[in-house]
């Protein structure tokens, strides 16, 4: 009989996962984990997951309370899952004790997950040097200055590189938590305990939807910051290359490379990524149609801008307005 136990009494082996807890621990990071591997339960009501709180120490302080701490890191030796929250500030020291349970886990294959800013701590163990990753998309930049052997994407809720396994920043913690648990137990069970947490198996989008992009300052890209402030007030006109060469008293070919080097993009894609920023703050602030809204931010028609805004923001242009629209009483 498919999905019954084959004799009276039979309890399947409970698959144990570690949260690591620290001094500064994102609260929501280390609850997340605690509460969603802890509410899952196969068909017979049974807790599939047995989750166990470990650290250096007894008692852990952060923001806003202090912490006792149930297990030692000895748990780690055995765990299936090692859970890495979110720590802030990112930068703050860690105890070599728990980098090296964390590397010697590593070293064992036990699957290693970490939340948000946890990805700073991952990363001081060198289990992601020559991976892909990701965190919170206002850490993304530091993490990827400080660790440049680690290809860093701000796009993305969660990157699965296998054994190793990194999210973007607080709610993310959830899907990567329930990616996990489908990869164990299968989307049934999984979609069960979405709706436990109420949320979504699987969200639209990426992480990019939520990155906020300030407009360049006059000094954003050294010379180039003049040229920048004059694109981003002309998105709505032609901006050829042979223009903004212009506008720049220079030759294509000059403009090209100098921009390439003082900006780190070419011209195409810095206007097209500007004309996205500008679609996102009309799609916020106003009412107006999708055709609309790409005419006023320099799209040839809607479907170039869907195409433009799928690829950047990773949605749709209504589907961004309904999440993030301000809501219009009239």
């Amino acid at each position: 009989m498919a999905g019954k136990t084959l004799f009276a009494g039979f309890k399947p082996k409970r698959h144990l996962v570690a949260v690591l807890a620290f001094d500064d621990v994102v609260l929501s990071d280390l609850a997340t984990p605690c509460d969603v591997f802890g509410r899952v339960r196969d068909h017979d009501g049974r807790p599939r997951y047995e989750v166990r709180v470990c650290g250096v120490r007894r008692k852990i302080r952060s923001e806003h309370l202090s912490l006792d701490v149930p297990w030692g890191l000895s748990t780690l030796q055995r765990a299936s899952t090692i859970v890495v929250p979110g720590i802030y500030p990112a930068d703050r020291p860690i105890p070599e004790e728990l980098i090296r349970a964390l590397q010697r886990a590593v070293r064992r294959g036990a699957r290693v997950a970490s939340i948000c800013s946890g990805a700073f701590v991952l990363a001081r163990t060198g289990a992601l040097r020559g991976l892909r990753a990701t965190t919170h998309w206002m850490a993304a930049q530091e993490l990827a200055r400080q660790y440049p052997d680690i290809e860093v994407n701000p796009d993305v809720l969660y990157v699965d590189n296998g054994r190793i396994l990194t999210s973007a920043g607080a709610a993310a913690g959830l899907d990567l938590c329930l990616h996990m648990i489908r990869c164990d137990l299968g989307a049934e069970i999984a979609a069960l305990t979405a709706r436990l947490v109420v949320m979504p198996l699987e969200r639209a989008g990426g992480q990019a939807q939520f990155i906020v992009h300030q407009p360049p300052a006059p000094d954003d890209g050294a010379a180039m910051g003049p040229l920048l402030v004059w694109i981003e007030k002309n998105l709505h006109k032609e901006l050829s290359l042979a223009a903004i060469a212009r506008q720049a008293a220079m030759s294509t070919r000059t403009l090209s490379r100098r921009f390439l080097e003082r900006v780190g993009a070419t011209p195409a894609r810095w206007v097209a990524t500007a004309r996205v920023r500008r679609a996102q703050q009309l799609l916020e602030t106003t009412g107006l149609s999708v055709e609309e809204v790409a005419a006023h931010s320099g799209f040839k028609s809607a479907s170039v801008l869907r195409e433009h805004f799928g690829r950047s923001v990773g949605t749709t242009p209504l589907a961004y307005r309904r999440s993030f629209g301000a809501r219009r009483s009239d």
